[in-house]
């Protein structure tokens, strides 16, 4: 036996069962209410949870990789942005039948259930069988659809996952939703934002890893990290057919010393791309040129070590089904090295 517990997953079918998932000990059965082959709890190639959260059908293509809210793989918006917790999206009153009758039969039937669970599951089931849309609008499959809420299995404990809380409601066809974070390409870019997955950040740099006092450090990556990379995220269902694109292309490498006795190159920290490319590689006979991009430590590390931050800051823009796209947020990828710096009194290279 499982126990229910208060959980954004609930929110999707309704007042009534949220109600139901505030109280304690609510045995939830096993079965995959919506058919798909899965148990409560498991996930499915879209990235969204089998079991009493309807799943999201939207699919992703391209360089995905990453997760929900931050990037699994470290790609994270800056500032405070993020997309979506959850969403709304149609569904024919077939599926969205065949999901209800489902839900209910697998709550009704699980050995043990509570008389509580079964009477608010049966309220909810009721509005859409016998109540206000009389037997899942089956006669008016061609004149719209539901739109239900669906969450982001990654981002249950954030606030924002609970805003998705209107009933499943119909829409004629032709008639935009009148919710907030209804499916439109918009949105559906957001959404792919978060499944972008950049190459890593990893920069080289010379001397490597253990550089001297005042011995400026040069710092480039590879061109082939400079590469625009992308994420399609496509919505087909319910007479719903449209898709969203979202590009990420290197813009910038920022690098932060791990000290204050240290001088960038250039002075803000920041190298932006020069003729296709950040920084260059030191070649024998630069030791007393200033690189392009790189720094200069002043003191010691002693029996330590600095940790040096190189962040390459991504522009994200994107395109989709009748529309041109725009801009979203800029996204960063970093890592950090450890740096030995050592006090000497002659150098060569």
């Amino acid at each position: 036996m499982h126990a229910v517990r208060s959980s954004p997953s609930w929110i999707a079918i309704g007042a009534a069962a949220t109600a139901l998932a505030l109280l304690p000990g609510i045995a939830a059965a096993e079965p995959d209410p919506e058919g798909n082959g899965g148990s409560r709890g498991s996930t499915n190639a879209t990235g969204s949870r089998d079991g009493y959260n309807l799943k999201s059908l939207i699919t992703f293509s391209g360089s995905t990789g990453g997760s929900t809210g931050k990037s699994g793989n470290g790609f994270t918006p800056a500032g405070n942005w993020t997309p979506p917790a959850c969403w709304y999206e149609p569904r024919s009153p077939a599926e969205f039948q065949k999901y209800v009758e489902g839900f209910y039969e697998s709550t009704v039937n699980y050995p043990g259930q509570h008389s509580y669970a079964k009477t608010a599951v049966g309220q909810f089931r009721n509005m859409y069988k016998d109540g206000e849309y009389k037997n899942y609008n089956l006669d008016k499959a061609d004149e719209g659809a539901f739109w239900v809420a669906v969450q982001d299995k990654n981002r249950w404990d954030e606030p924002g996952a609970w805003t998705c809380s209107k009933l499943p409601f119909w829409v004629k066809n032709g008639n935009p939703p009148n919710v907030e974070n209804a499916i439109t390409p918009d949105i559906l870019a957001q959404l792919a934002y978060n499944q972008i997955n950049v190459p890593e950040t990893s920069v080289t740099l010379a001397p490597e890893n253990n550089t001297k006092v005042s011995l400026a450090t040069w710092a480039w990556l590879d061109s082939a990290t400079f590469k625009p990379i992308s994420v399609t995220a496509s919505l087909k269902v319910a007479g719903v057919n449209i898709s969203a694109t979202t590009t990420a292309t290197p813009r910038s490498l920022s690098l932060k010393p791990g000290t204050k006795d240290a001088t960038l190159h250039p002075g803000s920290g920041e190298c932006t791309i020069q003729n296709g490319r950040i920084g260059a590689p030191y070649t024998k006979g630069n030791a007393d040129k200033t690189p392009p991009c790189g720094l200069t430590y002043l003191r010691s590390s002693g029996n330590g070590t600095y940790q040096l931050q190189a962040t390459l800051t991504w522009k994200v823009t994107w395109t989709g089904t009748g529309t041109p796209g725009g801009k979203l947020p800029d996204g960063t990828f970093g890592t950090t090295q450890n740096i030995t710096v050592q006090e000497i009194q002659a150098i060569n290279r």
